[in-house]
């Protein structure tokens, strides 16, 4: 999916990433009135997948006869699904791990668990040199949970970070973790077959295998039933799912059949997979947003080989122009890797140049970082120093940030439609939502406007971030 490392967006509110980090606060019906129920407390660390993983470990221990818990110091299971993407990604892992330490020692009975990406990479590590840690449980391995709860209770260790060729969780519905009862996520396959050479990816989550295209429908239908009015199409790279007869265009075409009132998204792109097909299916339906993240992580062609991103510039660049061709009104994103490997600054020159050329709508923007195991830390020195790839760093946010403001300046006058997400956060007296190029507008509050509404909001005012404006009849 889209990022710095899995092509993922982080999930973060701010463009230039620092690893989101959310305690799940979430209500179920199902065994939170239960005095003698276990509680259940997760955190959740970087990308969209570890959030819709999230919310399948969730819907196995419900089922195990968990309740879920908001505070960390009232839990009987502390887990950490955790992300991979960079060094400093994994070391607020570990320095969360050492808050819990003092939780521990006040309630031996605790058990910590780490799930995720960094669970299958550092399993020995986390059972052997970190004696916190009670469950180390890998993306594949969550239907193991029952037998690994059972392990530590007999008083042993436990871990599966086992990957499959086949596990993709259709069967298990997953509960929305602080959903908004607007916008949701469905999984559609898992793992990657790019091997991108920083990316750690494929070795934390395996081969990619796509999911059944009756339960990704079934799953769509019961979020319609629970009046849900926006769904994101999840893969780490969607453009390549395939099941049976089955490409990406055409199932993105079925979901939007579904309901015309249903906006549809999807994320994430991989550029050499953009097909005709799958624009022309954009532009056929009002209802899928016109919006895609399409990550080219360098503007220059030899570190684009030596990324291994199989795809040349001009490649890249044709793939827009044909997209913005078919889809006038067509937003991109992306995300930007500075300082990767013998970068020189005439080369970092050249993705300051394609932002330019392209002006995305925003970007998620990285230095690079080694992880071990990736073809780069193997084949590649990481010999661009620190501060000459925070001041690249600077340059493309400064940029970035330049081209964000003035495309948002040019949409003051529009009018958009809107799907109403709830209050600000910034003011309960005004709303918030996005339009379908995903820029977030705030508005001040009508009444008989609510939650999950399509309305429109004409442009006052634009920051870099956000469209402020008015709702119109």
């Amino acid at each position: 999916m889209n990022n710095l490392i899995t092509d993922i967006p982080i999930l973060d509110d701010i463009k230039i990433h620092d690893e989101s980090v959310q305690g799940t606060a979430f209500e179920s019906v199902q065994n939170q009135h239960n005095p003698n129920a276990r509680k259940l407390y997760i955190e959740t660390y970087g990308c969209q997948m570890n959030f819709s993983d999230t919310e399948i470990v969730a819907s196995i221990m419900l089922k195990m006869g968990f309740k879920t818990e908001t505070n960390p110091k009232n839990a009987d299971v502390i887990f950490l699904n955790t992300c991979s993407i960079r060094e400093n990604a994994e070391q607020k892992v570990w320095e969360r791990l050492k808050q819990y330490r003092s939780l521990k020692k006040h309630n031996p009975g605790l058990i910590v668990g780490v799930l995720g990406c960094m669970a299958e990479r550092l399993k020995s590590k986390l059972l052997e040199q970190d004696k916190l840690v009670d469950i180390v449980v890998g993306p594949d391995a969550y239907r193991d949970l029952p037998n690994l709860i059972s392990e530590v209770d007999s008083g042993q260790k436990a871990v599966n970070v086992l990957l499959s060729l086949e596990e993709t969780y259709a069967d298990i519905s997953p509960v929305r973790l602080n959903s908004n009862g607007v916008s949701a996520f469905i999984s559609i396959m898992r793992g990657c077959d790019n091997m991108c050479s920083f990316c750690v990816v494929p070795f934390t989550r395996g081969r990619e295998r796509s999911r059944e295209v009756n339960s990704i429908l079934h799953e769509v239908e019961i979020l319609l039933k629970e009046g849900y009015r926006e769904v994101t199409l999840l893969g780490q790279n969607v453009d390549s799912y395939r099941y049976h007869n089955t490409n990406f265009a055409q199932l993105l075409e079925l979901v939007a059949q579904m309901d015309r009132n249903l906006r549809v998204r999807f994320t994430t792109s991989h550029p050499k997979d953009i097909s005709n097909q799958l624009l022309e299916t954009m532009a056929k339906y009002n209802n899928i947003c016109k919006f895609i993240h399409l990550p080219v992580q360098s503007g220059n062609n030899r570190i684009l080989n030596k990324m291994n991103r199989t795809y040349t510039r001009e490649w890249y660049l044709e793939r827009v122009q044909t997209a913005r061709s078919i889809m006038p009104n067509l937003a991109l994103s992306t995300d930007i890797i500075v300082g990767f490997c013998s970068e020189t600054e005439e080369e970092h020159q050249d993705t300051l140049s394609i932002l330019e050329e392209v002006r995305y709508e925003h970007a998620y923007m990285f230095k690079y970082s080694e992880r071990p195991g990736t073809l780069a830390a193997r084949k590649y020195p990481d010999d661009v120093p620190d501060q000459v790839k925070t001041r690249r760093l600077n340059e493309v946010i400064t940029l970035q940030t330049q081209i964000s403001r003035e495309k948002n300046l040019a949409d003051i006058g529009k009018t958009f439609t809107v799907l109403v997400e709830g209050a600000s956060k910034r003011s309960e007296k005004d709303l918030c939502g996005r339009n379908d190029a995903n820029k977030m507008l705030v508005f001040p509050y009508k009444e008989g406007v609510k939650k999950g509404d399509y309305i429109q909001v004409k442009v006052k005012q634009a920051t870099s971030a956000t469209l402020i404006g008015e709702i119109v009849d």
